[in-house]
């Protein structure tokens, strides 16, 4: 019975989530200024608008480390159906479920995208929450 060699094991590279989390972040700084945000960590961060923190309808985007991807939340994708029909199949691809981009590396092509649509849905995003606010259901894409 032959032996089975197990020296030559390739080593998988550790993927750079710090390098993801700071890209990510570059993209939600500009929205600081509007927002509360709720989390700031190493492992992500949570904005959410003012005054609605904690309800359903408050959240409006964030970053979170998982054990192996970094999660991209974007709330406007869930909300505005025009903006998910926008996307890129390359940025869809990335999606899970409907509001979700799960990344393991930069990748500026995407990232870039992402960012025109983060800030181009954001004010519209906001009527949106005000609006289910004002009537006191969730933030729904319609």
């Amino acid at each position: 019975m032959a032996r089975r060699d197990t020296t030559t094991k390739t080593a998988r590279a550790k993927p750079d989530f710090d390098a993801v989390i700071g890209r990510l972040r570059g993209i939600l700084e500009p929205l600081r200024p509007r927002v509360s945000v709720t989390k700031d960590g190493p492992d992500g961060m949570a904005m959410e608008i003012p005054g609605m923190e904690g309800q359903p309808w408050g959240y409006v985007a964030g970053i979170r480390r998982g054990k192996r991807y970094v999660s991209y939340y974007l709330m406007s994708a869930y909300a505005s159906p025009e903006l998910a029909a926008s996307m890129s199949p390359e940025l869809r691809r990335r999606m899970q479920g409907k509001s979700c981009f799960n990344f393991t590396k930069v990748d500026e092509a995407l990232f870039d995208e992402l960012a025109r649509l983060t800030t181009a849905s954001f004010e519209p995003f906001l009527a949106i929450a005000a609006e289910a606010a004002r009537r006191r259901t969730p933030v729904r894409s319609r």
